[in-house]
């Protein structure tokens, strides 16, 4: 498919000729834009590691108490099956 003379031109470049100007906005500079939010993000990224640390200290405690039952149950019901 020809598009018409034009090589390198998407359909927006072909009929806006303005340039974005949120893309260019040399007003802020990179630091301020990272670090206005960065620390607080940063402060909530630990809080949720710890609480999923946590979280996953207490599943891997009760899978071993759950699993330990399990297999003292089934112990328990194939001595009293098995003859002797």
């Amino acid at each position: 498919m020809d598009r018409n003379g034009s090589h390198d031109k998407s359909w927006a470049d072909q009929w806006d000729s303005n340039p974005d100007r949120f893309l260019n906005n040399s007003n802020v500079s990179h630091d301020s834009r990272g670090s206005k939010y960065g620390k607080k993000v940063n402060e909530g990224l630990g809080k949720t590691k710890a609480a999923a640390y946590v979280g996953f200290k207490k599943m891997k405690a009760a899978t071993f108490v759950c699993s330990r039952w399990i297999k003292q149950k089934y112990q328990a019901r194939a001595n009293k099956s098995s003859p002797k």
